[in-house]
């Protein structure tokens, strides 16, 4: 795995966040984000109508029948182990890729995981994605963190 570049030492805006040379990540769609402990995937209702489309179901029986609410919020259904339950066990793809929800979307550029570099390398031992492919701007790196934050 190749590591991000680290900050520029010459930067003049001591504010700049840790990442403000950009960020490499290209998804390998191994899974790995979609498993682990319980959780949730917070689903507007635009995203379930999209979801419910790709699946070719009519968007209240999918509300109904793979979202759970919590709190104020829907989050999609996820297994006992804390799976989604839209990870196919046989080839750990996701069965919603092209409809997959806004969080899903900006992985892993939520603001939990752009907090300190420690954060970042600690999620890329569990996304082989993180620290390959093309660097991403500092600017559509905020721009993910921030549809995250409004979730």
């Amino acid at each position: 795995m190749t590591e991000d570049r680290p900050a520029s030492a010459n930067s003049d805006d001591p504010a700049a966040p840790w990442y403000r040379e950009g960020l490499s990540f290209n998804c390998t769609q191994c899974g790995n984000c979609c498993t682990g402990g319980p959780g949730a995937v917070w689903v507007s209702d635009a995203e379930i109508e999209a979801i419910a489309a790709h699946l070719g179901e009519n968007p209240l029986g999918f509300r109904t029948l793979h979202t759970r609410q919590i709190g104020g919020r829907r989050s999609l259904l996820e297994h006992a182990n804390g799976d989604c339950v839209y990870l196919s066990p046989a080839t750990r793809r996701c069965q919603i890729y092209e409809a997959r929800p806004v969080q899903c979307r900006v992985w892993p550029f939520w603001p939990e995981l752009l907090e300190t570099p420690e954060a970042w390398q600690a999620a890329s031992r569990r996304c082989p994605g993180i620290g390959r492919g093309d660097v991403i701007p500092l600017e559509a790196v905020e721009v993910a963190a921030a549809k995250m934050a409004l979730k």
